[in-house]
């Protein structure tokens, strides 16, 4: 902690505005630190990089790179916003000794309503009938809007962390069938706590499935996980849904796959990059739903983010374990 009662300084991109700490977790960072901009910093380095303590990204901001780390001296911890710590060069990041940690308690529940959401809008088509039911003078049979049934259907969750997990159990509402593959085998009781069968290879998944799921962090091992080869082992009447990171997923392959009937559909809350260009083929499909990025994006799921990276920050100033540390691999 600073010296003589002074609060740490805790770096952010900004406040408010469409980039910055939204206004509503102000007060909370503020009962624990000395907000400082990048900004501020920027304006005064010689005065005010030796009072930050602390980094908190929120949504990949500020940019962490080694001309800010050397800027800090005193830099001891940077928590994230997020699970995904792809944005970060974590084993740099390490090399100042500088602790990290991320927010999975936080944002499993949220995520995994996202993927729900996707794969019964998608089952449904719940976008294109919203288009024709709003449209005046459009003109459709029961054809244009048939869907494929969820309930009883095929679940495939390629990444079991507590994302995955938490949607196995909504799964498990809809009475489906659910397999998984991860590189971690989970423990016999948490697979009977949700009905999930593991699959040792991922082809084995693929090729069962009737929706798939990716839930994966992005690593140079799954980067690129689901490509050509990957979609033509699904099933013709198969779904892909993708809610970790648009770089999990080959799109080019993947918008042949569309196009030509090799997968039946896609719903993606991730691309790569994003916004993905508006002349981009898979705005133009109507077999894909692209949303932008909202697997954590609610009220409450942003204060409890803001409020575990508050838990971290001052576990690591206090020289504690922190909750959500994050290592390089």
């Amino acid at each position: 902690m600073a010296a003589g009662g002074e609060l740490p300084g805790l770096l952010v991109s900004e406040i408010g505005g469409s980039r910055g700490i939204l206004l509503a977790h102000v007060a909370l960072l503020k009962k624990h630190f000395c907000l400082i901009t990048m900004k501020e910093l920027l304006e005064d380095k010689e005065h005010v990089s030796g009072k930050v303590q602390a980094i908190y990204l929120w949504w990949h901001r500020p940019v962490v790179d080694r001309e800010l780390l050397q800027s800090l001296p005193n830099l001891r911890v940077i928590a994230n916003s997020g699970v995904g710590m792809d944005h970060l060069d974590l084993s740099l990041v390490a090399s100042f000794g500088i602790r990290m940690a991320n927010a999975p308690r936080s944002v499993a529940n949220s995520t995994a309503d996202a993927g729900m959401a996707l794969l019964l809008a998608s089952a449904r088509r719940l976008v294109e009938g919203c288009h024709l039911a709003v449209s005046p003078g459009v003109e459709f049979s029961e054809a244009d809007i048939l869907g494929v049934q969820v309930t009883g259907a095929t679940l495939g969750i390629i990444g079991m962390g507590s994302i995955g997990h938490k949607i196995a159990l909504r799964a498990r509402g809809f009475e489906m069938n659910i397999l998984y593959h991860n590189r971690t085998r989970r423990s016999q009781q948490e697979e009977q706590a949700v009905g999930a069968t593991y699959c040792e290879e991922m082809d084995s998944l693929l090729q069962q499935a009737d929706f798939v799921v990716v839930v994966v962090s992005l690593t140079p091992q799954t980067h690129r996980l689901i490509g050509k080869r990957e979609l033509e082992l699904m099933k013709p009447t198969a779904t892909l849904i993708n809610i970790s990171r648009g770089a999990v997923l080959d799109q080019e392959a993947l918008v042949t796959a569309l196009q030509s009937g090799i997968i039946r559909a896609a719903a993606l809350d991730v691309t790569f990059p994003e916004p993905l260009p508006r002349d981009h083929p898979l705005l133009r499909l109507k077999n894909v739903i692209v949303t932008p990025h909202l697997g954590i994006k609610t009220d409450k799921t942003t204060l409890m983010i803001t409020e575990e990276a508050v838990q971290n920050i001052l576990a690591a100033l206090r020289g504690l374990p922190m909750p959500s540390e994050v290592f390089p691999s």
